[in-house]
């Protein structure tokens, strides 16, 4: 499956950008009980750097944006693999570059950051807070990330993640995250919950909540990505039409 998963794309709505789903050492926390993403990894640094050199260079820089995703941070992407990045957005005049982190490799933001401002890119970093409501987010998901308050994370992080469609959530729940993501981060992106191998499984209920009454109120909102499929950037789906990994 990993052969024909696809790792490329590009997104041309909202912050058009290039997108490259890359391989890495994996999460480094793998608690999460409704992920698993983490199940895109090796060990083997020489064939991630193999695979990812292959996504990088179908990059053609058209939007000067590119975002650089994997299972987990950026700091399980391996040494050889971040060169690459450097260079294909010195070549391909990439001035924007996105990347993701957990909160728990925060401490490594600020050199990345100096690294690709000397090279004149600008790095904007995305985390998976999946919601604002931490009892909720720690007790039932097990993120990681204690009792940390948004401006706490914001003091890191350009962009978040929240994760809709769960059980224990609401209306209310759900468009207090979205209101609170908007306060306090440039850009937020929701991901609506598909059953994977994990433990939670979806609400329907919840997804239709969301469908019904707070997708139109905030689908043309410029600074809000809404994916109502795991694979709604383009990347993350299989060629041979397989089934898709969360």
């Amino acid at each position: 499956m990993e052969k024909d998963m696809i790792r490329y794309s590009v997104i041309t709505e909202k912050n058009p950008r290039e997108i490259v789903l890359l391989r890495g050492s994996g999460c480094r926390w793998r608690r999460c009980r409704f992920c698993d993403y983490h199940l895109d990894f090796s060990s083997d640094s020489a064939a991630n750097f193999r695979l990812n050199q292959q996504q990088l260079n179908q990059v053609t820089g058209k939007y000067r944006r590119l975002e650089v995703i994997n299972s987990g941070s950026f700091t399980d992407l391996d040494e050889t693999t971040m060169a690459a990045v450097k260079d294909v957005c010195l070549n391909k005049g990439i001035k924007q570059l996105h990347f993701e982190c957990h909160w728990n490799d925060r401490a490594a933001i600020a050199g990345l950051r100096r690294d690709f401002s000397a090279l004149n890119i600008a790095v904007k970093l995305k985390i998976g807070v999946e919601t604002f409501d931490a009892l909720f987010r720690e007790s039932y998901l097990v993120k990681g990330m204690d009792g940390v308050e948004p401006a706490e994370i914001a003091a890191f992080y350009d962009e978040c993640c929240l994760l809709f469609g769960l059980p224990g959530q609401t209306r209310a729940s759900m468009e207090k995250d979205i209101r609170t993501g908007l306060a306090f981060f440039e850009r937020v992106c929701i991901n609506i919950m598909e059953e994977n191998t994990a433990p939670i499984k979806p609400d329907p209920a919840m997804i239709d909540i969301f469908k019904k009454e707070l997708f139109p109120l905030y689908k043309d909102e410029p600074r809000v990505d809404i994916l109502l499929q795991n694979t709604g950037f383009g990347v993350g789906g299989c060629l041979n039409g397989g089934e898709n990994r969360d």
